[in-house]
């Protein structure tokens, strides 16, 4: 089960363009919550992992990106 998830985080990781998501979104909203539980779960994870690597990019005084 562990395996098809992480092939699952794996392929949804693919879809990063903002278009790429909408379309993405698209067929989503095709189908009801329960169907898409786990999809929105790892897509929102994705979501904030982006926007904390991100954030860290910014490099500080130095030139440190920490």
């Amino acid at each position: 089960m562990r395996v098809a998830h992480r092939r699952l985080a794996d392929e949804l990781a693919s879809f990063r363009t903002v278009a790429e998501r909408a379309e993405l979104d698209e067929l989503l909203s095709r189908h009801s919550s329960e169907e898409t539980r786990e999809i929105r779960a790892i897509l929102y994870r994705q979501d904030l992992e982006r926007q904390q690597t991100s954030a860290r990019q910014t490099a500080g005084l130095g030139g440190y990106l920490g």
